[in-house]
């Protein structure tokens, strides 16, 4: 007797989503601060990060938790200079749900960084608790990068997900790549491709890289910016300022970049043409034309 096949588990459908303003410009770097040291978030503020991420989890230790809860929650009692994300402690342990009520709905928090997420239902759970807060997902697990989709798309309040590739690369039984911005750094080229694929599917911006470790290494995460970029993400999570104009200066479009992209935006509305040069222009072109010149702020 043949076994029938098991029914297909559809897909839930995207989360509505309203259209980004199209003068918003896309944030490129996203810094990374201890949420214990208010002096060192001061200086974050001033760096010229695009966002500042206050962090709750990994950079504060146990017993410096709720000070840094505390600390947070007074700097977001008025707006900052630049948008402020928290990334709050993991979902499953009992810190999380007092970092997203001290949190949510202040006046100076413009999202809520999610660590280690693997279900849309955690999303939708915090989603219930934050208030409308954006919240932001970070895919750090086999099991979170599988349900990539399911994650992107479980609530219009999830703005953006993320690959977090210290604890997934350490979850997969991968080496620390001897080069990490060389052709050898491909173990997670899989990943980081769902995971943009998963995030463009459910109507979210290109995913941030995960951060370049050694911040020294200007050199190599200059590549690996080159890398990611060429992978389909958009701009880089930093752990420290110098790292930031190599970030930006990666994403941004160079001149011959822009040159072009100005040429085939000029030719829209002719329908599909070719170029002088030999370049087909249609609609998908034009779009692509388009972000990179969203990019450079025009």
């Amino acid at each position: 007797m043949t076994t029938p096949p098991a029914p297909a588990v559809p897909e839930p459908p995207a989360a509505h989503r309203p259209p980004e303003p199209p003068s918003a410009p896309a944030p490129l770097t996203w810094l990374y601060v201890p949420g214990d040291r208010p002096d060192t978030v001061a200086k974050a503020l001033r760096s010229g990060a695009d966002t500042v991420i206050v962090d709750l989890e990994d950079a504060v230790r146990p017993d410096r938790k709720e000070y840094a809860r505390a600390a947070t929650a007074e700097l977001l009692t008025e707006r900052p200079p630049v948008p402020v994300h928290v990334r709050v402690n993991a979902l499953d342990g009992p810190l999380a749900g007092p970092d997203i009520r001290a949190l949510a709905g202040l006046p100076g928090l413009g999202g809520l960084r999610l660590p280690k997420v693997d279900s849309a239902t955690t999303v939708v759970r915090v989603a219930e608790l934050s208030d409308a807060t954006p919240l932001f997902a970070l895919l750090e697990s086999a099991l979170g990068i599988e349900r990539a989709y399911r994650i992107a798309s479980a609530h219009p309040a999830l703005h953006g997900i993320a690959i977090g590739e210290t604890d997934l690369r350490a979850e997969l039984g991968l080496d620390p790549p001897a080069d990490p911005a060389g052709a050898a750094d491909t173990g997670l080229d899989w990943a980081r491709g769902r995971t943009v694929c998963a995030a463009r599917a459910a109507g979210l911006p290109p995913p941030a890289q995960s951060v370049h470790p050694d911040v020294r290494d200007l050199e190599g995460l200059a590549a690996s910016c080159a890398r990611g970029r060429a992978l389909g993400f958009l701009g880089r999570a930093a752990i420290h300022p110098r790292q930031l104009p190599v970030i930006e200066a990666a994403y941004r479009p160079t001149p011959a970049q822009l040159a072009a992209a100005r040429e085939i935006v000029a030719a829209d509305g002719e329908g599909a043409v070719a170029l002088p040069d030999g370049r087909f222009v249609d609609t998908a072109v034009v779009a692509a034309a388009r972000r990179v010149l969203g990019r450079a702020r025009e």
